[in-house]
This record gives C-alpha cells, sequence and structure tokens, in this order.
C-alpha cells in the first residue's frame, strides 16, 4: 500500500499513502528477499498500479519462485457502475499480470465486499476468480475487507483458501465476528492487514500529525487526537521495558499478540525501507496467553 503514493478514489477520497520514495521501495523489496520475507501483498489500486509495477521491475532481479504474490481487485470502478462489474474484473486481472511480470499470481483477492444492490455481482465475480484459477492466471482465491462481519457473511459462498481482514490489538473482531472459528475449522490462512493501526501503535508520534489529501492517514482521526497519541507513548514504552530482550520490543508484542490465536496467520507490516524491513525481520513469534492479553490490556484500557 505504502508503494503506491498518495491518491485520490475515484470518489475523491484520500485513498494512497505520501512521502512514498520509489528507489527506497525498490531496496526494500530486495532487502525482504535477502531477509526471506517471501509474502509480498499488494493491490492493483495502489498508485493505479504503481506498487504493482515496482514489484514486477524487482521480480526481474529474483527469482519468481521465491516471492509468494498477493494482489487484488474491487478498488477502481473503470468507468462501469461498480467495481466487480465482470468486464472490470477481467481488464484488472490482465493488468496486474502485465504489471507484475508475471504468468500467474499466487493469491487473488476480492479486495472488498461491497458486491452492489442485493449482492448482484457476487456471482460472477467469483466465478470469475474461479476461471482465473482454472485456467492458472492464480493458484488461490482469497476475501478482504475492513469489516470482518462482512467476510463471514460471504465467506461460504465464497470459499475462499484466504481471508485478509483489518486487525490491531485496538480495533479486533476477529474472534467476536465469528471469523476466527471459521478460519480454525477449516485451516484457512489469515493475514491480519492494518496490524499497527497505520503506524499508530508504535508511538512514534510526539504530537497530532496532519497528512495531505491523497493520504488515507488524513482520514483517520486518531492523528489528530493528542490524547490518544499521548496514550500510545505510554503503550509503547511499556511494550519496551517488559520485552526488553527482543530487537523489536513494540512490534515483539503488537504482531506476536495478532499471532498468539492464530496458527495459519501472518500480519502484512508495510516495509517502505530497508530500516522497515530490518525491524520486520526482527519479528514473527505468537505471544504466550498471558503476555497477549496484557499487551491487549495496555492498548486497551478497561478491556
Amino acid at each position: 500500500w505504502g508503494h503506491g503514493g498518495s491518491r485520490l478514489s475515484e470518489d475523491g477520497g484520500s485513498v494512497g499513502w505520501s512521502g512514498s520514495d520509489d528507489d527506497l521501495a525498490r531496496e526494500a523489496l530486495l532487502a525482504t528477499h535477502d531477509a526471506g520475507i517471501n509474502h509480498w501483498d499488494t493491490a492493483d489500486a495502489y498508485g493505479d498500479g504503481h506498487a504493482e509495477r515496482l514489484i514486477g521491475e524487482v521480480l526481474a532481479d529474483v527469482p519468481r519462485h521465491s516471492v509468494f504474490l498477493a494482489t487484488k481487485v474491487g478498488w477502481v470502478r473503470g468507468g462501469y457502475d461498480h467495481f466487480y462489474h465482470p468486464r472490470q474484473i477481467e481488464k484488472q486481472m490482465a493488468a496486474s499480470l502485465r504489471n507484475l511480470r508475471t504468468e500467474t499470481i499466487d493469491l487473488y483477492y476480492l479486495h472488498h465486499c461491497d458486491f452492489g444492490p442485493d449482492d448482484e455481482y457476487f456471482d460472477d465475480a467469483i466465478a470469475l476468480l474461479r476461471r482465473f484459477r482454472d485456467e492458472g492466471k492464480i493458484r488461490f482465491i482469497g476475501l478482504s475487507d475492513w469489516d470482518a462481519t462482512k467476510i463471514v457473511r460471504f465467506i461460504e459462498r465464497a470459499d475462499p483458501d484466504v481471508v485478509q481482514p483489518f486487525r490491531n490489538v485496538i480495533d479486533d473482531t476477529y474472534q467476536s465476528s465469528g471469523l476466527r472459528s471459521y478460519v480454525d475449522a477449516r485451516d484457512l490462512g489469515v493475514a491480519f492487514f492494518s496490524p499497527l493501526k497505520h503506524g499508530l501503535l508504535l508511538g512514534k508520534y510526539d504530537n497530532p500529525i496532519r497528512f495531505p489529501e491523497g493520504d488515507f492517514r488524513s482520514g483517520v482521526p486518531q492523528f489528530e487526537d493528542p490524547e490518544f497519541i499521548h496514550r500510545m507513548k505510554d503503550a509503547s514504552a511499556a511494550l519496551r521495558a517488559r520485552f526488553h530482550a527482543w530487537p523489536e520490543p513494540v512490534l515483539h508484542g503488537v504482531v506476536g499478540a495478532l499471532l498468539n490465536d492464530a496458527p495459519t496467520g501472518c500480519v502484512l507490516l508495510g516495509q517502505r525501507n530497508p530500516r522497515q524491513v530490518q525491524a520486520a525481520s526482527e519479528v514473527g513469534e505468537a505471544l504466550s496467553d498471558s503476555d497477549a492479553a496484557w499487551v491487549r490490556t495496555v492498548y486497551h484500557p478497561g478491556q
């Protein structure tokens, strides 16, 4: 997401990330490969294909089979009445293959669970992904949304291999929505996106910050909330004290808490430069039940 740069959606909303640097992004991707971080997640909408094209460039310099490549469709309308119009999905699939310079995408997601009035676009959308799989254009099917309850609503009919819900130690409906039970019962893969709440959980901001138009974070009110910023700094200090033996104590805590109840899970960490790659390479160990519960209490007082 962060490699796509600032972007306004077709409806005028800020949906990108400012501050991206293509040279650093390429360095970061090569560094992830060297560090053994081999699950690369992107989407067609990130910079209108810019993030996919950066990955495609880097894939020319690393063995394609060494990277598990995921992308998504569903946030580019392209002149149609709905994001999931069948002709638009086919157009976006062709563009993603071209951008990524690959013949096969390992994991292809429906990027959200809005399938139009009366879900009229769902059947065609999932049928197309299954056809892409039969044709060898994709290997696995994914289903994503900001709202885990929406994923649960469609999961039986979609029969995905992987689900991708929004989840962090503050915003967490993975269990209450019923999604965790479904994942565990069927041994699905699960990839949690925005596990750091867009960086807020790290406690790295001293004061409220305002992002420019085109940056998704400009619409996240906690970035401009001094009380929340202060609470995140206190929480991160507590994690540094408790997990001081780990190279990245805050990351270790907020990531490990999500992996505690997700044996088939992973987290999607934005890595826009080699320094962030190094930090990401130091984490990935699930916390114990007691440590995971403690982390949630620190970030969510009173829970």
